[in-house]
């Protein structure tokens, strides 16, 4: 099924020396840039890390220190993917909880403040397994009938995963609307404030923490209560956006008491 689409739609995948969102990074990145009208743009780049890859990430994604010695930084390429997904919705499979904020946090190391506030974020690894529990390879077979030749290579993960939604758009059209406002909502969990969910909405629209002794309170009621906390994010091991999210809301309030 073809995508109904107001807006381009980049889904995205990228390859990293690790899995923890605050410290590691992107040594691949390959977009798929969907338009309305069907037309399809892509790009795959490695990436310089400036780390070391530990040898248990390169034993999932087969990229060494060698093979991107000579590749760019990710400040020096920065400019150029900010500009390609400008006014771009975007997907991924398991992005939500993984490459968005990784790739924000990349945007922020490199000077960049993107503002992704109106985007709307599918994540085709919570539709499937809301539906049906599985892998990426695994939901590459389900739906598209196929062996996904190459997985964990950035290139093959990205429009595996856009054939996997077409595909999932196909088989369950009494639940899945034809709609990325829709499908953004459906493969959401929580509805977060910063891309990590440190930080999200209530059901009245509510920013609250969502973890450690606060989790449940209103931000606001906390930084009222204990001005303390405050400080202790911004100097503990916390992504860059959940600190810019913070003081956002610390300066609003600020105002607001004013």
């Amino acid at each position: 099924m073809k995508l109904n689409l107001k807006n381009p739609i980049v889904f995205f995948d990228l390859e990293t020396t690790g899995t923890n969102i605050n410290t590691d990074r992107i040594v691949e990145i390959c977009y798929l840039k969907v338009y309305p009208n069907g037309n399809e743009e892509s790009k795959t780049m490695r990436i310089n890390p400036e780390m070391h890859i530990p040898e248990a990430s390169t034993a999932i994604h087969g990229i060494t220190d060698e093979d991107v010695a000579d590749c760019p930084t990710f400040k020096d390429v920065a400019k150029d993917i900010m500009k390609d997904i400008e006014g771009a919705d975007l997907a991924g499979f398991n992005s939500n909880r993984f490459d968005v904020p990784v790739l924000v946090e990349e945007f922020l190391r490199a000077g960049i403040d993107i503002d992704l506030t109106r985007r709307k974020f599918v994540d085709v690894q919570v539709i499937y397994h809301k539906l049906e529990q599985r892998t990426l390879s695994a939901a590459y077979k389900f739906y598209c009938g196929k062996n996904l030749e190459d997985a964990h290579t950035a290139e093959a993960d990205t429009r595996a995963t856009y054939e996997v939604l077409k595909a999932q758009l196909d088989k369950y059209p009494e639940v899945l609307q034809n709609n990325i406002d829709f499908l953004s909502d459906y493969s959401s969990y929580s509805r977060n404030v910063d891309f990590a969910g440190r930080i999200v909405y209530d059901e009245q629209g509510v920013e609250t923490f969502n973890f450690g002794k606060y989790k449940g309170m209103p931000v606001s009621e906390v930084l009222h209560r204990d001005p303390g906390y405050y400080g202790w994010i911004l100097n503990g091991d916390f992504t860059l956006n959940t600190k810019n999210v913070l003081t956002k809301i610390r300066l609003r309030e600020s105002n607001l008491i004013k």
